[in-house]
């Protein structure tokens, strides 16, 4: 795989200070009122078909997962890694409340490393909503996740405006460039004016040097 380390010199990056949500305040990441601005099912409808296969990053307590498991039907399945196992412990009894945990596989993974390797050139769709700006090397885990993509497969790459600066966002994307995928069709991602967002689509594996 290519070295994410040199798709940009350090010096042109802007800075980064990750920041993770803690594990006890997850429940405020399912609150009701949280549907008022932002709808799941809108963002999820137009990329996950019935017999989808699709990876999450950061799950949390599930606000994209419950959707994204309905979505994805029977037929199909999701992958959710988190750093915080009892984030994924909280997921998995609401999952279980709705008949929906056959369908969703919960994996641990850590800071620097996914653990997806397994999962190569095989999903559908990778969502990273509200996460990427929160791990401490956001192009080595937007390599890892593209990696997972088979060629055609799109992600769903969302931020927050107040976490995120829009030059921290521009190089994000900049880098999934360089790691095969291309900005597709603007009308997929979701409009609100919280967030930048982008649904990108992976058109040719990375170089291997």
């Amino acid at each position: 795989m290519q070295d994410v380390m040199e798709l940009a010199p350090s010096a042109a990056r802007p800075q980064h200070r990750p920041h993770v949500c803690p594990w006890w305040l997850g429940w405020t990441l399912v609150l009701p009122f949280r549907h008022w601005t932002q709808k799941p099912e809108s963002w999820l409808e137009p990329l996950a078909r019935t017999g989808c296969r699709a990876l999450e990053v950061g799950p949390g307590t599930g606000f994209f997962t419950v959707p994204l498991a309905e979505l994805v039907g029977s037929a199909g399945k999701v992958w959710c890694v988190d750093l915080q196992p009892r984030m994924l412990t909280t997921l998995g009894r609401r999952l279980r409340r709705r008949g929906l945990a056959e369908r969703v596989s919960l994996r641990t993974c850590s800071a620097d490393d996914l653990g997806v390797t397994d999962l190569a050139d095989t999903m559908d769709l990778a969502v990273l909503i509200y996460v990427l700006h929160e791990v401490p090397d956001p192009a080595r885990t937007l390599a890892q996740v593209v990696s997972t993509l088979r060629v055609g497969g799109r992600l769903l790459l969302v931020e927050p405006r107040g976490h995120c600066s829009a030059q921290l966002f521009a190089e994000q994307l900049r880098i999934a460039h360089d790691l095969g995928l291309v900005a597709r069709d603007d009308a997929l991602a979701p409009k609100l004016r919280s967030l930048q967002a982008a649904v990108l689509e992976k058109v040719q594996r990375p170089l291997v040097r």
